[in-house]
């Protein structure tokens, strides 16, 4: 059995920090009123934080690529029938890959229609201005009535499967994203978790910030 690092630095920060701003958007958007202000920030924090996670899932640590955790229906289908290899557990298994696309996919389309959206006839999403008002309407009907409701339901969904492997497994999903680590047999490929590695994160971080920023900025 080996310490091997599968999830490298930026991973790990990008994950907390993304729940952070979900709890955040959720509490504001929940709040109303002058919490708003801080809801666009949130909202905004999060399309950085997604645009860096679309990078680094090219030039990520190699657990953290895109390419690591890609599986066709006959893999899915092997694991579900437990006869899937072991390395399909290491990083994200079939299942949670479905999860974690789901997720992006679900928080993109939230933090996309939220600059397009109003709220009350008060507060307006800063490219809201470019679209007409009948699309306004369609874009917030879906970012306050079904967008919100599909992410609850994932994220929900995720913390059942993380008590499920807790509890039933005895597989503590949550302290290696922590840590970074995780105790195998055999040689695993660890993912690169170095000074320069961290340096290129904060990088890429920055760029999408400031391409957020400019988007942001568009609506004056």
């Amino acid at each position: 059995m080996n310490m091997v690092r599968i999830w490298d630095l930026p991973t790990r920060l990008f994950h907390w920090a993304l729940v952070i701003c979900f709890i955040g958007l959720f509490i504001t958007a929940k709040t109303g009123g002058n919490a708003m202000t801080w809801h666009f920030r949130f909202g905004y924090s999060m399309a950085s934080l997604l645009l860096f996670r679309a990078a680094w899932g090219f030039l990520g640590g190699h657990w953290s690529r895109f390419a690591a955790f890609i599986f066709g229906p006959r893999s899915i289908v092997a694991y579900l029938r437990g006869q899937a290899p072991a390395e399909y557990s290491i990083g994200h298994n079939p299942l949670g890959a479905l999860s974690v696309y789901a997720m992006l996919f679900f928080l993109i389309a939230q933090v996309s229609t939220g600059l397009f959206c109003e709220d009350k006839g008060e507060v307006f999403g800063p490219l809201s201005m470019f679209v007409s008002n009948a699309t306004v309407r369609l874009v917030s009907g879906y970012h306050k009535n079904v967008g919100q409701v599909l992410l609850l339901l994932l994220v929900s969904m995720h913390l059942g499967v993380i008590a499920f492997y807790y509890f039933w497994q005895k597989n503590n999903l949550v302290k290696p994203m922590i840590v970074g680590d995780k105790l195998l047999p055999g040689n695993v490929k660890p993912s690169r978790d170095d000074t320069v590695s961290h340096m290129v994160g904060a990088i890429v971080l920055l760029v999408c910030a400031v391409a957020v920023g400019w988007i942001v900025r568009l609506g004056g």
